[in-house]
């Protein structure tokens, strides 16, 4: 027989058991101290209550109920053994509205701009060679040969060195490249799953329909619908979107469509708290490599 008992049950019984052996022992403590009193009027002598004494006064030997004592103990150790394992813990029953994960109409999100290197520079044209007629060629001039003796009495004038002037400061160096940004992909082999699904038996399809189901559990658990949409009714999908790193913490997230009454700011606020979970998402990979990608989650909003 399979028997369980909530956590209130447990707490009430171990309340009852605890307050039955305080009035146990009131109870017998205030009947031996009357029959002491008695035993002493009735001319016994008495000098104190100790275990000497046990023999020489039956009437106000606590010892005679023991083996009840140890029966009820026996009996209270059974019963806290038996509640420690029915205790049963039931989960909050979370209400996941009809398709979660089904967009109404296709919704086309720019992706993250990612810096790419600026192409490089065209090479030079090749030089053009031009074909001179024979009429433009001019014969080569003679060498003419001027005479440079030097007489005894000609002067000679030392020539002035000439300054050479301070050749100009190098150019500034090139700026350092920029950090190369890898890609961000919006459709890959493997998509990035949620974590809690990785030990699952099965393929990659089964892992990733449990980590769907733990993902909308974990949303519509932390959702708090905003008390302006409840009060008008308002209802409908947000789209929130992100970029699931190869670490598998969540970035860049932003509202791509928002519901009025503040459901969309809700939705951002519970996809942010995914970065303080105890895991982390599982990357997604493309040719058997991490990599970046895109994911737009759609959050409905659906009174009950």
């Amino acid at each position: 027989m399979d028997v369980s008992i909530p956590g209130m049950g447990v707490g009430l019984t171990m309340l009852g058991l605890v307050v039955a052996v305080i009035a146990i022992i009131f109870i017998l403590r205030n009947r031996y101290v009357s029959k002491g009193e008695s035993v002493i009027e009735e001319g016994h002598e008495a000098t104190g209550w100790s275990l000497a004494s046990r023999n020489k006064y039956p009437e106000v030997n606590p010892f005679r109920l023991s083996k009840s004592i140890l029966l009820f103990g026996v009996a209270a150790s059974l019963l806290l053994t038996l509640l420690a394992f029915s205790w049963t813990r039931y989960e909050a029953e979370v209400y996941i509205p009809e398709g979660a994960l089904e967009l109404d109409e296709e919704i086309e999100i720019e992706p993250p701009r990612t810096a790419e290197p600026p192409p490089p520079p065209p090479p030079p044209p090749p030089p053009v060679i031009e074909e001179v007629p024979e009429e433009e060629i001019e014969e080569e001039e003679q060498p003419v040969f001027e005479d440079q003796t030097i007489e005894e009495d000609a002067v000679i004038e030392e020539p002035v060195p000439e300054v050479e002037e301070a050749p100009p400061p190098p150019p500034p160096p090139p700026p350092p490249p920029k950090p190369k940004v890898d890609e961000i992909f919006k459709i890959v082999e493997q998509r990035p799953r949620f974590p809690g699904c990785e030990n699952e038996a099965g393929d990659n399809k089964a892992k990733e329909t449990c980590a769907q189901q733990k993902m909308l559990q974990f949303l519509y658990k932390n959702i708090k619908y905003p008390s302006i949409a409840k009060e008008n009714g308002i209802e409908g999908s947000a789209v929130i979107s992100f970029v699931v790193e190869k670490d598998g913490s969540i970035t860049d997230t932003k509202i791509v469509r928002d519901v009025a009454g503040g459901c969309g700011a809700e939705a951002l606020r519970v996809v942010n708290m995914m970065n303080k979970m105890g895991e982390k998402w599982t990357p997604g990979k493309q040719r058997g490599r991490a990599v970046r990608v895109q994911y737009n989650l759609p959050v409905k909003f659906k009174l009950e």
